[in-house]
């Protein structure tokens, strides 16, 4: 099967190295459409958002544009946090 011909279960599987950074990506990605969504549910300006998450307004920019690259995952849970969200997880054997 030629590269092309590869089927992933996610974009990050596909682009990422190793089966860590992948799975590293995907709870980034997850983190931030959780808190885009808050903001978004909130009707929250980005100066608003910021004051309520703890940071500046251009990270809020980030976050919106989806700079995943810039945001850790304590971060983004930190930030979570700060907006009154809980956190659950589920850890599940690769497929």
């Amino acid at each position: 099967m030629s590269q092309s011909e590869n089927e992933f279960d996610s974009i990050w599987d596909a682009l990422e190295d190793t089966p860590a950074e992948a799975e590293n990506m995907k709870a980034r990605a997850s983190l931030m459409m959780a808190l885009r969504n808050h903001i978004a549910g909130k009707n929250l300006t980005q100066a608003e958002a910021a004051k309520l998450l703890g940071v500046t307004q251009p990270r809020i920019s980030d976050l919106q544009r989806g700079k995943i690259d810039l945001f850790s995952i304590d971060k983004l849970i930190n930030m979570l946090a700060m907006a009154g969200l809980h956190i659950e997880m589920t850890v599940a054997e690769a497929a």
